[in-house]
């Protein structure tokens, strides 16, 4: 029997489900003021020295977590940084587009933690957090708990598939391990490359989800890497490119130019694409006007800030994504300036990219260091960078540089300056490859 994705009652169920199945982990949240307990128990402490300075605590190694833990130490040499996450290696997601076309090696996206930590004087923990006790300063981890003086939550994002009317657990475990989105995990990447290569012809569907997303840019990019793909090995496939958006979001000039001069008989770009259903046996995706039937997908979903954030009490309610209620300005939680969210989890709507949560972490490392001097410093914009491949063999790319302002009037943040190259050549893919190499090295060495 063909069973039918449709939009349901997700408020009653979404926040529990959303997320449970791509972490392969829980989370519960301490509302009292009682030290965190687990199973009945007072967690012990974690396996880790004894602190030597204000214990600063990094929950979420990626770009964000991994730049401050090393700008912490190097702007207040003093803390005692402890980074923790669930991976035992880091894999990024930037550039993993040009590594799916080959581009580049899996070397290239993969570092260790450890050496990180040890290049740059901090500790790392190999662990998952799972409970939070505010009051007591407590984080509580598969490792033990861990008591902080101030704590930094940067976990990225999480799927919400219920926006794309999947509410149903089953149908949404189907579409995370048949059509995988490949924002959130090297596993996920990894299926959709063997899936591109290995693509036996008919139609591929490649969604972009609405609202803000990881990495604005990567989903057009990725059609035209696989479309590369599809060139380059001689299959007979057709790229349909599912926008929930009413245009291209970024780069728009650059990449219609793309998918019409070197694309045109593969790619096929659907706007205004609003998803409602799924139907997983039928190969069938559903929008507000029409259905489409496929062979293969790749289906990115709308974004949530990690479900850790909304576990730990730390959401802002009227947040359609359930990004953290946060000063805007320096990153803490509105009623606790002891603990800061970060990178994609965030509420401003700054871009969800590497470059952007790479210059913001080194900020408020600085707003950490200064607030227990008792000082405080402006604010800074960050700073986004990214690069989109267009071509291959040799790589060519696009790229956008731009900086935020807060509108005083408008009470809200908008785009301040920016530099954008639309057309797109060898010297931008190399350029993105050097950008990309000069980030891992600024991450992971001293």
């Amino acid at each position: 029997m063909t069973k039918k994705i449709n939009r349901r009652t997700f408020l009653q169920s979404s926040a529990a489900l959303a997320t449970a199945t791509i972490s392969g982990q829980g989370y519960a949240q301490s509302t009292s003021g009682e030290s965190p307990v687990i199973g009945g128990k007072f967690s012990s402490p974690a396996p880790i020295p004894a602190k030597k300075g204000p214990r600063v605590v990094i929950v979420g190694g990626g770009w964000s977590g991994l730049t401050m833990a090393k700008y912490l130490k190097k702007t207040n040499p003093k803390f005692d940084v402890v980074l923790l996450d669930k991976n035992q290696q880091f894999v990024s997601c930037p550039i993993s587009n040009v590594w799916m076309a080959d581009q580049v090696n899996l070397d290239f996206l993969t570092h260790s933690y450890v050496e990180a930590a040890q290049n740059n004087d901090y500790l790392f923990l190999n662990a998952t957090a799972l409970e939070l006790d505010r009051t007591s300063k407590i984080l509580v981890t598969t490792l033990g708990s861990i008591k902080y003086d101030y704590l930094v939550v940067a976990p990225g994002i999480d799927y919400d598939y219920n926006r794309i009317g999947v509410d149903n657990p089953e149908d949404e475990y189907a579409l995370r391990m048949n059509y995988p989105a490949g924002f959130s995990s090297a596993s996920e990447i990894m299926a959709i490359k063997h899936k591109l290569h290995n693509f036996k012809g008919g139609t591929l569907v490649l969604t972009v989800p609405s609202g803000n997303y990881r990495c604005i840019a990567a989903p057009y990019e990725r059609a035209c890497m696989a479309a590369a793909i599809f060139k380059k090995h001689n299959i007979r496939g057709k790229i349909l490119l599912l926008d929930m958006n009413s245009d291209i979001r970024i780069k728009a000039e650059g990449f219609k130019k793309a998918f019409a001069e070197y694309y045109g008989n593969i790619i096929q770009y659907e706007p205004s694409a609003e998803i409602n259903g799924v139907r997983v046996v039928d190969k069938e995706i559903e929008t507000d006007f029409d259905s489409y039937q496929f062979d293969d997908a790749v289906i990115y979903p709308p974004v949530r800030a990690s479900s850790i954030i909304e576990e730990f009490g730390l959401s802002d309610e009227s947040s359609l994504q359930k990004e953290a209620a946060i000063d805007p300005f320096k990153y803490h939680l509105v009623d606790d300036e002891s603990v800061y969210v970060t990178g994609d989890s965030r509420s401003q709507p700054f871009s969800k990219s590497g470059n952007t949560a790479h210059s913001e972490a080194r900020y408020v490392a600085e707003v950490i260091s200064a607030h227990a001097d008792g000082k405080q410093i402006e604010w800074r914009s960050p700073q986004t960078m990214c690069f989109s491949g267009v071509r291959i063999d040799p790589l060519e790319s696009m790229s956008i540089i731009a900086f935020y302002k807060y509108d005083e009037a408008e009470k809200s943040f908008a785009f301040d300056r920016s530099h954008l190259m639309d057309k797109w050549n060898e010297r931008a893919g190399q350029a993105g490859l050097a950008w990309a190499e000069g980030m891992y090295r600024d991450m992971f060495y001293s």
